[in-house]
């Protein structure tokens, strides 16, 4: 589907482009929403220049996702999508400059897009221009980037109670939790790691569009740029920070399975200690030799049975001195 929305903020479907000669003058920007190939050479034809194909979008050489052709600025990023989803991935997205023209080409929905639709009409009138839309779509992008790392970061605080426990409440733990807190470590960690190439991305393509003459003119988009900048610095180290304490979570949670498995370990090792003596007593007089006096006292039974008890009872306590119970 592809949507041109004019400077008054009004979506127009291009559902026949086949039939259209020139596009509207006040269509500031074209949203290309999976475009078939035969969209994408009438799209070529109304605008005169070559857009990106999604195979095009998917190089990964800076060359080939930033750069200046025909006057026109081609750039492309990798925005985190289904973030909201035990899945997170990242889609490319190419954004074209072309005169007073922005043109999106996707093959998903990020939901900073519809946020930005839903606030362009708040954009003043005189700044709905190619360079200053993409600016702010820009903005939006990094605003929901730092949303979802704001909502992963609370949800790793939650997650690092529940490994760790509660002191106040002792809750008995089924033997399997921990395993499955690993899974949930696991997707924080994807979602993490998805944020930080999303923001390595929009740095660099940030850092071209710079560069560019529209932006040099227009002092206004230039400064909100160079802010945007600042906030892809700060959330990249901040999720840089939030990447340390996931992998301090894991260890630490690796570290306490380790421990619960050790003290098992550590139970069945003294029970079998406690138990040997017991079982020593029990062997000797379960010979069938012929000459054992203690057969036939008639108090041996009852000696042999406080015997095993008294082998049992003493390494108990001897352990419990030791503290290794």
């Amino acid at each position: 589907m592809i949507t041109a929305y004019c400077s008054d903020c009004k979506p127009l479907v291009l559902a026949d482009l086949s039939s259209i000669t020139q596009l509207p003058d006040n269509a500031v920007w074209i949203d290309m929403v999976d475009p078939s190939r035969e969209e994408e050479a009438n799209i070529e034809r109304l605008l005169g220049l070559e857009v990106p194909t999604r195979e095009d979008m998917k190089d990964i050489e800076p060359s080939s996702r930033l750069y200046v052709e025909d006057g026109s600025v081609f750039l492309t990023a990798s925005l985190l999508w289904k973030a909201d989803t035990n899945l997170p991935t990242l889609t490319d997205v190419a954004f074209i400059l072309t005169s007073h023209r922005l043109v999106t080409i996707r093959y998903a929905q990020p939901k900073s897009f519809a946020l930005f639709i839903a606030a362009l009409q708040r954009i003043p009138q005189e700044r709905r221009t190619g360079v200053a839309l993409l600016a702010k779509l820009l903005e939006t992008i990094v605003d929901r980037t730092a949303e979802v790392l704001e909502q992963t970061v609370a949800s790793i605080d939650i997650l690092s109670v529940h490994v760790f426990g509660d002191r106040v409440k002792k809750i008995r733990r089924p033997s399997n939790y921990l395993e499955e807190k690993l899974k949930d470590i696991a997707g924080y960690h994807r979602t993490v790691s998805k944020v930080r190439d999303s923001l390595s991305s929009l740095s660099r393509l940030l850092t071209f569009l710079h560069t560019i003459p529209a932006m040099q003119q227009d002092h206004e988009t230039k400064e909100l740029c160079r802010n945007v900048s600042r906030d892809v610095q700060s959330l990249s180290e901040h999720a840089s920070f939030v990447a340390g304490n996931i992998t301090f979570l894991l260890d630490a949670s690796l570290g306490l399975i380790n421990i619960e498995q050790n003290a098992i370990i550590k139970i069945f090792s003294i029970a079998s200690v406690v138990f040997l003596p017991p079982t020593l007593v029990a062997s000797v007089y379960g010979m069938n030799f012929e000459f054992m006096p203690e057969l036939h006292v008639a108090y041996g039974y009852p000696a042999s049975l406080l015997l095993m008890v008294v082998s049992a009872v003493v390494p108990f306590f001897f352990f419990r001195w030791k503290g290794w119970l």
